[in-house]
């Protein structure tokens, strides 16, 4: 079996669903063990074995299968000497010193002092003998220096090594000191910016996984060096995001680990309570409620107590990060917010929010639009966005679900609105329905929006979810509806209208927002749309969006004057159709001044609307559009296929054109009007 076999055919499979994996990962993983403590195992066949090893962890996750290692005392020198026989420039056997040192970082954490191991320290030579702990340091040393995958394991092994309580009383200050001097030292080479990234993962793993007091003293240090380093200017994006997550630590080691109790809780945090309090009466559950209060009052001390100088840079530094350019990089700086603002008070964890807030000024980038409402969905759903600040949150993401912005050929935003919808879920299920109630409207409606018009599919997809109706929207608007744009836009969104609640802001959003999108395809699909919802609200679309539209058909920008001109033929063609069906004139919606700001408009679809304008001069000035048209055809089309389209387009204007205002009374033709058509058009063809 190949290597490329068992990871195309069988282990990609696991991707998605990797615990499927667990039941056969014990026996997979003695069966490649054995090969590999097997003295008699040719080379090649242990460098395989560890290539299969490499792709089992990649797919389940090394945290998981690092577990099922064995970790007993004899495996810890045939470990440590197999890993020390290794060249770490072999680019060919780089899974093999990657398995190994996560290997080692398990039988490392054996529960007794390392000297032990070490007996009698001398060799047959009377030389001493290097003990087995700084073997160790020395291993995790040099790999935390190379260029491959084994980097990221000798900083797990770091972290486990480092912080037992032996080697950490011996040798922690002097690997701290040699982490931060190779930091500071390292060149901005890629040579260097490999360095940067082994020591930027062992300290963001010491301070993780390492007990705060026995890192406390060390981190206005780290924090200095890091300042002085300005890792946030550098160029690397990997490098960016470990500064984040070695600031995020620092500021959780400074504060003290506690949480909150000033958090918003929605329901208890006993289970029992919860349905305690479900199945009981308003005065037992406010009981309930101020028994556990007493409860937590009693366990928690008191909040007040001095917070130290450095937080104000690290939060700083965080907030920085939000604006990062790239998402892996404000991702991990939205994380740092919530833990951070977790440990902080009241006061100052709310001026941590309202700083948050001023990432969505439209003065900033699509990235701190981005930034801000992952880090809004962090303090949310951590129960550190108080319901006193929801007034101020909720239209700010309201905006952020409609953010677009235009940039050259293509347009920004799509991660905003994304991100918006993940605020949106994360309040859902933060806060109790009560606390959302003033806001569900207004969510739910854009929400709805951004399902059924957003121009890119994953925001559509990741706005549909429960609100009012949700049951029956989602059963016409599921996972895989919603993933075609136009029949989301031409058949989804008439069955929406249909709920009165969500009527007036569907088009309203059309209106406002789709008609003069830059996007030529959507301007056409929201004309379209516009006229499939006319007849659920004529009145509105006749008295309301015809008013704002018509203006905007004869403005100065293309696209808005395009949308606009399409739009308003769309409804009133629509508006047509319900009063021909209802043998009413057109005019029964369509006032004076609509009329006259219709005359403006050259557009097939006013001829088809039969608009009361026979006789009127306008006609002449639409005919002279339609022959222009033609004359000019040259001028609009670079190929065969643009031109065709566009002589239909013509024609089909004309047909209407001379079916609704070059008939005679009986229904035929006007003979002096077609006898003129007919040799000018004779003319038109000879020259095209």
């Amino acid at each position: 079996m190949s290597i490329s076999y068992l990871r195309v055919v069988i282990m990609d499979k696991y991707q998605e669903q990797p615990h499927l994996l667990d039941p056969h990962l014990e026996w997979m993983l003695n069966i490649l063990l054995d090969i590999v403590r097997n003295e008699h195992s040719p080379s090649s066949l242990v460098h395989l074995a560890f290539k299969f090893l490499y792709l089992i962890s990649k797919v389940r996750g090394y945290k998981y299968f690092l577990r099922l290692f064995p970790h007993e005392v004899v495996d810890l020198q045939p470990v440590l000497n197999l890993l020390t026989q290794q060249d770490p420039k072999d680019c060919d056997t780089w899974e093999t010193r990657y398995i190994l040192l996560l290997w080692l970082s398990m039988t490392c954490l054996l529960p007794f002092d390392m000297a032990r191991l070490d007996g009698n320290n001398s060799t047959l030579a009377g030389q001493s003998r290097t003990p087995t702990m700084d073997r160790i340091l020395n291993v995790a040393k040099s790999y935390l220096t190379v260029s491959d995958k084994a980097r990221d394991a000798a900083a797990v092994l770091v972290s486990k090594f480092v912080t037992r309580p032996d080697v950490k009383e011996k040798r922690l200050p002097d690997f701290l000191d040699w982490v931060l001097t190779s930091l500071s030292k390292a060149s901005q080479t890629m040579e260097g910016m490999v360095v940067i990234d082994g020591m930027l993962q062992a300290l963001a793993q010491l301070f993780k996984h390492g007990k705060r007091d026995d890192f406390l003293p060390f981190a206005p240090t780290v924090l200095k060096c890091l300042d002085e380093r300005n890792i946030p200017e550098c160029n690397h994006t990997i490098l960016r995001k470990l500064g984040i997550k070695l600031i995020q630590r620092l500021g959780l080691t400074f504060l003290k680990p506690k949480v909150a109790r000033w958090r918003y809780q929605r329901g208890s945090r006993s289970l029992a309570l919860n349905l305690q309090m479900a199945g009981q009466a308003t005065s037992n559950i406010s009981s309930i409620q101020k028994m556990e209060s007493r409860t937590e009052d009693d366990n928690d001390d008191d909040d007040e107590y001095d917070i130290p100088g450095e937080i104000e840079n690290i939060v700083e530094q965080l907030l920085f990060g939000l604006k990062d350019k790239d998402t892996i990089v404000r991702w991990s700086a939205a994380k740092g917010i919530g833990r951070v603002t977790g440990r902080l008070p009241k006061e100052l964890a709310d001026d941590v929010v309202g700083s948050v807030l001023e990432c969505f000024s439209f003065q900033e980038t699509d990235t701190a639009w981005h930034g801000g409402c992952l880090a809004l969905a962090e303090l949310g759903r951590r129960g550190l966005l108080l319901p006193s600040r929801l007034p101020d949150v909720v239209p700010v993401i309201l905006k952020a679900l409609t953010f677009d912005e235009k940039r050259g050929a293509c347009s920004v935003g799509s991660n905003v609105r994304d991100a918006a919808c993940y605020v949106c879920w994360a309040f859902a299920r933060a806060y109790d329905p009560q606390e959302m109630k003033p806001f569900v409207n207004q969510i739910a409606s854009s929400l709805v929006i951004t399902a059924v018009f957003d121009r890119n599919v994953n925001c559509r997809r990741a706005a549909s979810g429960t609100f009012p109706h949700g049951i029956e929207i989602l059963t016409a608007a599921d996972y895989f509806a919603v993933g075609n744009r136009t029949k989301c836009f031409l058949n989804i969104s008439i069955y929406i209208v249909g709920f009165p609640e969500y009527t007036q802001p569907l088009i309203d959003h059309l209106i406002q927002k789709k008609f003069n999108h830059w996007d030529c395809a959507i301007r056409e699909l929201t004309a379209k749309t516009l006229h499939n919802l006319t007849p659920h609200a004529p009145e509105y679309m006749a008295n309301i969006a015809l008013p704002r539209l018509l203006p905007l058909a004869t403005g100065i920008d293309l696209n808005t004057r395009h949308g606009a001109v399409l739009a308003c033929a769309e409804i009133v063609y629509a508006l047509y159709k319900m009063t021909f069906e209802n043998n009413r004139p057109v005019t029964d919606y369509i006032n004076e001044n609509t009329l006259e700001s219709l005359k403006n408009i050259h557009r097939k679809r006013m001829s088809l609307s039969k608009m009361p304008l026979k006789n009127d001069p306008i006609i002449g000035e639409w005919q002279w559009l339609i022959d222009d048209s033609l004359k000019s055809i040259h001028h609009f089309t670079s190929t065969a296929k643009q031109k065709i389209k566009f002589q239909e387009a013509v024609i089909s204007a004309l047909t209407a054109l001379c079916n609704e205002y070059y008939q005679t009374a009986q229904g035929t033709a006007d003979p002096e009007i077609q006898s003129k058509e007919f040799i000018w058009y004779s003319v038109v063809q000879i020259h095209l």
